[in-house]
């Protein structure tokens, strides 16, 4: 539909693939990702020992199983990236119908492996989290639906999107997983918001939410204790976040040195959620600059360029993951220095879970897709033909 509006520019024709994709693609954003994953091999070398040794395997048993599934979502993102947008949302809807269900079968298929909620589906030699795929796929879909009612004659699709957002925001609080629902809900208010929705409407939506946390907090233990702790002036130096807040300060500017840490013997997840404890611990307050200026450069160079694009659909679903993408990284280490509760989220790229890095890089593909340079002119050189 925007091709028939606005026109298009031809690809150059016989141009090999590689090339034209190496010559279309934010090598920025590429470049940050990848050295993100490398920083998580390099904190996983860290961290994991202590875990591994309790659970009567080798040193770098999960070193290397992050190795393993890290070169698998890697290589899955850059297959992403050379789709075009087209493909990209037709595996997105695919994928999203797919993760939904098995999202709703959780209750009656899943494990908590003792965490105290039912997030995860045992597969004998791993587990799968179909809340990690649920995520891009639902900003995907999401996004489909809102361009779609943009078209004359289109459906009610910011309507449709709403209510798939909050019957997935519902599946997710059961499990409970409030991180997901949060970070579900904060993507589909982007998009929104970028769509296009009046601002009365934003504001009612966002006290449904306090309303809902409210209910939640009245009505869920799990949900409860962990505000409750949160709000508690006192820290209990022996919870994670005890843990956690005193290795970040314990290790200062330049941290107390390569394998000198001690949180990774106290912290159980580590490897996972406090992952951001370790690099503070070890190696300081550099290289948490270092980890917090790669996800800022990806965020920003991506709606940069999704800033230029004129298709409705690409801008909505890049900032939603681009968004989504960058939030989940705040929420991370803004649980591990205290800034919020308790969530139970990975630090993409870098935390430990196969799960967690092969959704982060069919997110990251995707984004990388819909930011590529596109012979169709941009949205700006559209309004000045306009305006003349």
């Amino acid at each position: 539909m925007t091709e028939m509006v606005y026109g298009s520019v031809r690809d150059q024709v016989g141009e090999p693939v590689l090339p034209r994709w190496w010559r279309t693609i934010d090598k920025w954003t590429l470049t940050c990702v990848f050295a993100l994953f490398g920083i998580g091999l390099l904190l996983g070398l860290a961290a994991s020992p202590p875990l591994a040794q309790k659970n009567n395997f080798g040193d770098f048993f999960y070193v290397q199983r992050q190795a393993f599934f890290g070169s698998v979502a890697l290589a899955i993102m850059v297959m992403v990236t050379m789709m075009d947008p087209a493909k990209v949302r037709r595996l997105g809807v695919l994928g999203f119908g797919g993760a939904f269900i098995a999202l709703a079968l959780l209750p009656f298929f899943g494990t908590d492996f003792g965490k105290g909620a039912v997030r995860w589906y045992s597969m004998g030699f791993g587990s799968v989290q179909p809340s990690e795929f649920l995520k891009p796929a639902f900003v995907v879909t999401a996004a489909w639906l809102m361009a779609a009612s943009q078209e004359i004659g289109g459906p009610p699709g910011r309507l449709y999107s709403f209510f798939i957002a909050i019957v997935v925001v519902m599946l997710l609080a059961l499990q409970p997983d409030f991180g997901q629902a949060s970070l579900v809900l904060f993507a589909w208010g982007v998009m929104y918001f970028v769509a296009g929705a009046p601002m009365l409407l934003l504001i009612a939506i966002a006290g449904v939410v306090v309303a809902a946390g409210m209910f939640a907090y009245e009505n869920s233990e799990h949900f409860a204790r962990r505000i409750d702790g949160f709000l508690n002036p006192d820290i209990d130096p022996t919870t994670q976040i005890g843990y956690a807040t005193n290795a970040i300060r314990e290790g200062g500017l330049f941290g107390v040195g390569v394998g000198e840490g001690t949180v990774k013997w106290s912290l159980p997840d580590a490897h996972t959620d406090f992952i951001i404890a370790v690099a503070a611990e070890e190696y300081g307050l550099i290289l948490v600059f270092i980890i917090i200026a790669l996800y800022a450069t990806i965020c920003v160079r991506s709606l940069w360029r999704l800033m230029r694009e004129r298709d409705p659909f690409i801008r909505l679903a890049g900032t939603g993951l681009a968004c989504a993408f960058g939030i989940q990284a705040f929420i991370n280490m803004g649980v591990a220095v205290r800034l919020l509760p308790a969530k139970g989220m990975t630090l993409p790229f870098v935390s430990y879970g196969g799960s967690s890095v092969i959704a982060s890089g069919i997110a990251l593909g995707a984004l990388l897709a819909f930011t590529r340079t596109r012979p169709q002119g941009e949205i700006g050189d559209v309004l000045i033909r306009r305006g003349r």
